[in-house]
């Protein structure tokens, strides 16, 4: 392993506050569909704006109706592309947000964007109407990369939009992708370096997978694809960690890098598993120990919405095992680590995992244990999708 700059171990000052709620609202369109996708997002030839707006009005009106009494720490606009939405749309959700719950001071309000000139177009419209942080779909800083990876926009058009994001909104993130076919290590830290150049306090970093039901994935069965190897992708993960952190922006989750304080505060309310409500077709939630589903496909949302006054597939209660099991899942996944004291309560008692497992795995270096805290060290971090089943026993 190369030497990498120590990432924080204490949870980050932007924390969200115990009792406050985060909120999910998913915008379902895109212009096209990305070959690599399989979030939930669908091309459309025409969208009634107006329906759909007091379609997610109704269903925000449902969630604040069982969720009375809380505060909105964090908003977060997914999708699909939610830079598509009228301004107006995205203002009503957010006067309708404030009203049913009030905000929390400093509250975060994050709009993902696609960084075409047309949207690039809206940005001021969307800061005007209360969104301060935008995460931009950039995804490659190589024009024959982006054209693989099925954008619309190059990378002269893509820089473009970044700037005017940041002369619009108080806080900008943008993704990237790597590990693409046929990259090289050196190539990929070159591209690295010119975006921790571009002036940003965030990253997220992906490497390509390919998914199920994508495009790629018929690719990749036919043998027209072939991602690095194991030994080359670990290769680009430590790079990327080193250099990230040598630029100030150390991996705060396995992969997302930011300076100190400029972490998603909504993403970390995800990932120290703290409520969240979810509206918009697909959206999932985590609220009072309930799992929440809204139905996928756009027009069977719309349909339950008028039909029942809100979008839910799927409201089932959480096992206490199964709490725990979550709440360990994604929060291994922060530099940070657990609260193992607050797991185990969610788990009745009984410590969730396996304290013999958690000992090997310490002795090698890969887990660090303390008092009422655990973390996967930064040599860890690489092989965490072995660690996890070893440990986890709720």
């Amino acid at each position: 392993m190369r030497e990498i700059m120590p990432v924080f171990e204490t949870p980050s000052p932007n924390a969200p506050q115990p009792g406050d709620l985060a909120l999910y609202v998913h915008w379902p369109f895109c212009v096209s569909k990305c070959p690599y996708c399989d979030f939930n997002s669908h091309v459309r030839d025409e969208v009634d704006q107006a329906a759909w707006r007091a379609a997610l009005l109704t269903d925000l009106d449902h969630e604040a109706r069982v969720l009375p009494g809380r505060k909105l720490q964090s908003i977060f606009f997914g999708g699909g592309t939610p830079s598509l939405m009228p301004p107006s749309t995205v203002a009503a959700v957010l006067n309708a947000a404030e009203k049913a719950w009030g905000f929390a001071e400093g509250i975060e309000i994050t709009l993902e964007a696609n960084p075409s000139s047309v949207e690039a177009a809206r940005f001021a419209d969307l800061a005007s109407a209360g969104v301060n942080r935008v995460s931009l779909g950039l995804q490659s800083l190589d024009d024959q990369a982006l054209k693989f990876l099925g954008r619309a926009h190059d990378v002269n058009e893509g820089q473009a939009a970044l700037a005017t994001a940041q002369n619009v909104f108080p806080r900008v993130s943008f993704d990237l992708i790597y590990a693409l076919p046929g990259q090289r290590l050196d190539d990929w830290r070159a591209e690295l370096a010119r975006a921790l150049s571009l002036g940003t306090e965030h990253l997220s970093l992906y490497q390509l997978t390919i998914e199920a039901g994508t495009r790629f994935a018929t690719e990749a069965l036919a043998g027209r694809i072939v991602i690095p190897d194991g030994d080359s992708a670990a290769d680009l993960f430590e790079a990327t960690r080193a250099d990230t952190a040598a630029a100030g922006l150390p991996a705060y989750e396995t992969s997302n890098h930011a300076r100190r304080g400029a972490e998603s505060r909504h993403n970390l309310a995800y990932w120290r598993y703290q409520d969240y409500a979810g509206i918009g077709p697909g959206a999932h939630g985590r609220r009072g120990g309930l799992a929440t589903v809204r139905r996928k496909k756009p027009e069977n949302w719309l349909a339950a919405i008028e039909r029942n006054g809100h979008g839910m597939e799927v409201e089932d209660p959480l096992t206490p095992s199964s709490r725990a099991t979550e709440a360990l899942l994604m929060g291994l996944r922060l530099a940070e680590g657990i609260d193992l004291d607050r797991i185990t309560a969610l788990n009745a008692g009984i410590v969730p995992v396996d304290l013999a497992a958690v000992a090997r795995l310490e002795a090698l270096g890969l887990i660090a244990h303390t008092p009422g805290r655990l973390r996967v060290t930064e040599a860890g971090a690489l092989l965490l999708d072995a660690i996890l089943p070893e440990i986890v026993t709720a």
